[in-house]
């Protein structure tokens, strides 16, 4: 399993892996969701262990920290939002949303679990938590359009419910996508392509990039 593994960076403190599409972040329930980018990296790297995840079909760029400390160091570097991440998606139709001078725009809509629906989750303006994804727009057509995306915070499936209220689908996306925009991809066409943190050891600056497969 752990020949399956893309190393983008490794050092006493921490991890990055690159994450393929279709893999889990961390073991589901059963005997068949046990396989995992956790258990990969366990694997060759015992002392590993998991900061934050991706969804199953979301691609790219995972940080782990080895040993408790330095998990425990990323984990609040993360909850404090001194973490940078974007990502890169490609939506159906033409994306005209208004930005702000500086090319970006964003979203502003209240999260929470569909509890009967689970795993999905619904805005919801009464009794969703605040959540909140900058956008810039990359490129566009008539037919689709392809998005930077920065989560300010971290709600699950943030990014794809966020773009399916505007109307602006995630290609690919089997959870909040119509079956036409379904079947415009064979995967999510969704990928943590930058990651930007102070390293835990020794607080110097660190910066990863991994480009879009789509």
């Amino acid at each position: 399993m752990s020949a399956d593994l893309q190393v983008v960076h490794a050092d006493d403190a921490l991890l990055v892996l690159d994450k393929p599409a279709g893999l889990l972040s961390v073991p589901g329930r059963g005997p068949d969701k046990q396989d995992c980018l956790a258990v990969r990296a366990q694997a060759r790297y015992p002392d590993a262990l998991v900061v934050h995840r991706l969804d199953m079909a979301t691609s790219g760029l995972v940080l782990m920290g080895r040993g408790t400390a330095a998990q425990r160091a990323l984990s609040m570097a993360f909850e404090q939002r001194r973490i940078g991440k974007r990502y890169e998606a490609v939506v159906d139709g033409r994306w005209d949303l208004p930005a702000d001078a500086d090319g970006w725009g964003q979203i502003d809509l209240p999260i929470r679990l569909d509890w009967p629906r689970r795993p999905l989750s619904i805005v919801d303006p009464v009794d969703g938590r605040p959540s909140r994804t900058r956008w810039q727009l990359l490129a566009r057509d008539a037919q689709s359009s392809r998005l930077a995306l920065e989560p300010v915070t971290g709600r699950s499936h943030q990014l794809r419910l966020h773009l399916a209220a505007q109307g602006h689908a995630i290609l690919g996306d089997p959870l909040y996508a119509d079956a036409a925009v379904q079947a415009c991809a064979p995967r999510l066409l969704l990928h943590a392509c930058w990651l930007q943190l102070q390293h835990p050891a020794d607080g110097r600056a660190l910066q990863f990039e991994s480009p879009a497969p789509f």
